[in-house]
């Protein structure tokens, strides 16, 4: 049987996937000798090592981690081709690999799935929640939300929601704080400060009401890299904290906290999709991007003013 490098190609991405060749071979509806016959043929043609195999355990060498990263590309381009010859929304299938910071993730996108899943439901998402900034093209991912100015000039931005901000102290912490009535109070609390994952840089929070501002500078009792983490040290009555609004709104609801200075509102940050210049939009990924559009745009702690 002549060699069929698509096919080859189809068998490696699937073995590194679910990490054994019987698996692979399993799903693939094929035996096992032939999936093993299928990568050999192929690492002979690229006269390069693709997998590491073990009696235990199947992984991808360096060469073919990227390997798989452009293989997969490639046959994702091939189903969505086939699919476009059907008019039906179902037709858009494929693996889209998108990346989120996690507040965004676990308050905004996971609790949604269902809704994407039942609309798309032969688009296959793998979703990465990350505070870190990563290449998207060196890790093969398709798309990104990103919080904050996108400087990037190689990726395409399209903005999309804002992550807003509020002061808020546990019930606990206020009883037996001084009093807090305007930001010019605050060098006299415990503040929990936060530095950005990406960069390591504190943010200094700058409140304004009309022509007065007041930017908070002073040394933090603690410092926090994760809005989830920041939110129950506040809840915990360690001191004040300046929290994303999504992160803290359920527990403004419950009583567990409070918000305080709420008529000295924080500067929102920017919410954006971005995706690498350098690659067409697919189906797949337009579907995904159209759909976390709107679902930011019709939810008040997310949405655009």
């Amino acid at each position: 049987m002549a060699f069929d490098r698509l096919e080859a190609m189809r068998a490696f991405c699937r073995i590194v996937e679910v990490g054994s060749f019987s698996r692979a071979a399993e799903s693939l509806n094929l035996a096992k000798t032939t999936v093993s016959g299928q990568v050999q043929a192929l690492e002979q043609l690229l006269g390069m090592k693709l997998l590491h195999r073990t009696t235990r355990k199947v992984s991808a060498t360096t060469e073919g981690a990227a390997y798989y990263r452009r293989a997969r590309a490639i046959l994702e381009d091939v189903n969505e081709l086939e699919a476009s010859l059907s008019p039906s929304r179902n037709a858009i299938r494929g693996h889209v690999k998108i990346e989120m910071p996690s507040p965004v993730g676990t308050l905004l996108i996971a609790p949604s799935l269902p809704d994407f899943t039942q609309q798309f439901p032969q688009i296959h998402l793998e979703i990465s929640c990350d505070e870190r900034i990563v290449d998207l093209v060196e890790e093969g991912v398709d798309c990104a939300i990103r919080v904050g100015q996108v400087s990037d000039q190689n990726l395409i931005c399209r903005p999309v929601g804002l992550m807003r901000y509020c002061f808020c102290a546990a019930p606990s912490y206020l009883a037996g704080a001084p009093a807090l009535d305007t930001p010019f109070d605050l060098p006299a609390h415990k503040h929990l400060g936060f530095k950005f994952p990406a960069t390591n840089r504190r943010h200094l929070p700058t409140l304004t009401r009309g022509e007065e501002s007041f930017t908070l500078d002073q040394l933090p009792t603690l410092y926090f890299n994760s809005g989830g983490t920041a939110t129950a040290a506040t809840v915990a009555g360690l001191g004040v904290a300046f929290l994303p609004r999504a992160e803290a709104d359920a527990h403004l609801q419950r009583g567990t906290l409070i918000e305080v200075l709420a008529d000295w509102p924080m500067e929102s940050l920017p919410i954006s999709l971005v995706y690498p210049q350098t690659r067409d939009l697919s189906a797949r990924v337009r579907a995904l991007l159209d759909w976390t559009t709107a679902l930011m745009a019709r939810n008040p702690l997310w949405a655009p003013e």
